[in-house]
């Protein structure tokens, strides 16, 4: 595979040689039209051409060198996948990709990119490193990867759905009428959406274009009076096409983006109504564009003057969910918590039995006597049963991403994706993290639990607690209204920080209501990016911290958090405090635990915790599985 790889370079190359004007790089984003994090299988050319499989990165393809750069998520994966011809470039710690062009190649260098893959805020950002050289972005009308990607997965036309009211909690008359007076307030005359959860968000709407997240490939464009969806036209039922035509929304065929924006930037974008957009409706009005997702192909159909560049007026209706939203997010969570605990159960007997394993709730040394299975317990093959547990549950509709499931030093690849072809044995000598979710038609869940079923070291029970510990700050905090996940990212840190510890990746993403499994705009994170966007209540965000030992062990430790007011006693510059309410349900395992390095407090936590857990997700299993939630949630006491 490596070698076939090494010749696309190759080929690769000899394209940018004979371009017009030949080029001297080619940049190959992550990302594709949208800007999305996961991708569809046609769209994934910077894994095609890299090997490189994790879900955020970008190839660079100079006439003499490859390079890849990623975030610390995938530091150690990308050492394991990328050839000897590439060169890995880490996020944070290496220059970024526009400065190293701008130092590394010759002036008036000419870099290929295709324009649908690159937001206008990285486009823009590279034009302005470029310009001390008087290097130049160009835009190519063809992508070098696709033309000699000769088993490019075709485009499959799976169908829209529309997503009931009962679930999304908002009509998409109510929506759009908010979206419009949005569009009034900042004098816009239309607005282009390009994010493709947030035009599943406005027009509740989902499919199942991209694996894992329920979307639909389209674009929306929004005026004061029309409203446009692009889609490709196959995907379209019956039921969708009375659906959208109730709602005063036309539908337009996909790849007519580009030149409708064309006719909006000069006024002449009719709707089946004859409703022509004026832009000059509103005085001063502009068209507004979110420039993190909207591509500089679209844009570049726009004249500057016309553009309202601003973070697009969806993302945070989106990410502050409505009652019915939090009401399902609470239910989906119930169910996929009760399909951890049957998993757990399953795997601690299957461990056990098999392979001799102590178990889950005995520190001492197993057996270790192997019975001769037929089918051997593999990372896949576990994750492939929770994913049965889960199917089985009301609204199950399919994962949220492909399941962490790691084994021993696979689990400190912090985004490791198990292959059946490649991927370990369980072992009952080595810890198992496994971090996985699920798409229910009334939300998205996402969970981790690290577990031992031997003896885990003295070392692996304080690297967990130190976790645990700053599992409980976050979840514990209250702050006032306007704090940044940025100001809370240290919470979690300080007690892996006090022990000379640390991770690589963020604490926490907010999460869809059926949709994408990381959500923005806020984060909890020591990125800057984190400190643009305060938490607000009724916002949905992960905790997750974590330890990875290389070539050893990972430790992470995951539940979904609703952001809420606080009952604070006093309420200083009457700013309003927020707290948190965790609403994933699965136990922590008492034996990686040390309790001497806990405080009252923290055990206080623990054992509310699990008797909360207990309560609620008694109902929802059988006899052998309430004993086995019982024995997993029994409080534990200082140690002697």
């Amino acid at each position: 595979m490596a070698a076939a790889r090494d010749e696309l370079l190759d080929a690769i190359r000899a394209r940018m040689a004979a371009h017009e004007p030949p080029l001297h790089a080619l940049v190959v984003p992550s990302e594709d039209a949208h800007q999305s994090e996961y991708v569809s299988e046609q769209d994934k050319r910077r894994e095609f051409i890299s090997g490189f499989t994790g879900s955020a990165g970008l190839a660079l393809i100079t006439m003499e060198e490859a390079l890849l750069w990623t975030d610390g998520r995938y530091f150690l994966q990308a050492t394991q996948q990328l050839s000897a011809r590439w060169k890995l470039m880490r996020m944070g710690e290496d220059p970024p990709v526009e400065a190293w062009i701008a130092d590394n190649l010759a002036d008036e260098a000419v870099i290929g990119i295709n324009p649908w893959c690159i937001s206008v805020d990285s486009a823009q950002r590279y034009e302005n490193a470029f310009s001390k050289k008087q290097q130049t972005l160009f835009h190519l009308s063809s992508d070098l990867v696709d033309e000699v990607w000769k088993d490019r997965p075709p485009v499959e036309p799976r169908p829209v759905i529309v997503h009931p009211v009962e679930f999304a909690g908002r009509t998409v008359s109510e929506k759009i009428k908010e979206l419009r007076e949005k569009l009034v307030h900042e004098k816009s005359a239309a607005i282009i959406i390009t994010a493709l959860d947030e035009v599943a968000w406005l027009y509740n709407i989902r499919g199942s274009d991209v694996d894992y997240s329920p979307v639909v490939h389209s674009y929306a464009i929004i005026t004061l009076h029309s409203a446009f969806f692009y889609v490709d036209k196959r995907k379209v039922t019956v039921e969708v096409q009375k659906y959208m035509a109730g709602n005063g929304i036309d539908i337009r065929e996909y790849k007519t983006v580009q030149s409708d924006v064309a006719l909006l930037a000069s006024g002449k974008l009719n709707s089946s109504a004859h409703v022509e957009t004026d832009v000059n409706e509103v005085e001063g009005s502009k068209i507004w564009i979110d420039s993190g997702s909207c591509c500089l192909a679209l844009y570049s159909k726009l004249s500057p003057h016309q553009v309202l560049a601003l973070q697009s007026p969806i993302a945070l209706p989106k990410a502050v969910k409505n009652p019915t939203e939090l009401d399902g997010l609470r239910k989906a969570h119930i169910r996929d918590g009760a399909s951890v605990v049957q998993y757990l159960a399953w795997l601690d007997n299957q461990m056990q039995e098999n392979y001799g394993a102590s178990g889950y709730f005995c520190e001492s040394k197993g057996s270790h006597e192997k019975k001769n299975i037929e089918t051997k317990l593999t990372e896949v093959s576990v994750s492939d049963k929770l994913e049965g547990f889960r199917a089985t549950k009301e609204h199950f509709r399919g994962l949220s991403f492909p399941t962490i499931s790691s084994v021993g030093p696979n689990a400190a690849v912090i985004h490791y994706k198990p292959e059946a072809s490649t991927c370990s044995e369980m072992d009952a000598d080595k810890i198992y993290l496994c971090d996985s979710g699920a798409q229910y038609l009334d939300g998205t869940t996402d969970i981790t639990r690290t577990v031992h079923f031997g003896k885990p070291s003295e070392h692996e029970k304080s690297c967990y607690t130190a976790v645990l510990k700053g599992h409980i700050a976050l979840d514990t905090a209250v702050f006032p209204n306007g704090t940044t996940g940025h100001a809370l990212d240290i919470l979690s840190r300080a007690p892996l920080w006090k022990e000379g510890l640390d991770y690589r990746h963020g604490t926490g993403h907010g999460i869809g209501s059926y949709l994408n499994v990381h959500e923005g705009p806020h984060l909890i994170s020591f990125r800057p990016s984190a400190r643009t966007v305060p938490l607000q209540a009724s916002m949905t965000v992960t905790d997750e911290p974590g330890y990875y030992e290389d070539g050893s062990f990972g430790i992470r430790l995951e539940n979904v958090l609703i952001c809420k007011e606080a009952n604070a006693k006093f309420n200083f510059g009457d700013k309003g405090y927020l707290a948190f309410e965790h609403i994933t349900w699965a136990p922590y395992q008492a034996k990686l635990i040390d309790t001497k390095l806990l405080t009252p407090v923290e055990i206080e936590w623990v054992n509310t915790y699990h008797s909360d857990c207990r309560k609620i997700l008694e109902p929802h299993l059988d006899e052998h599985e309430k004993e086995w939630l019982r024995k997993a949630t029994e409080p534990i006491a200082v140690s002697s």
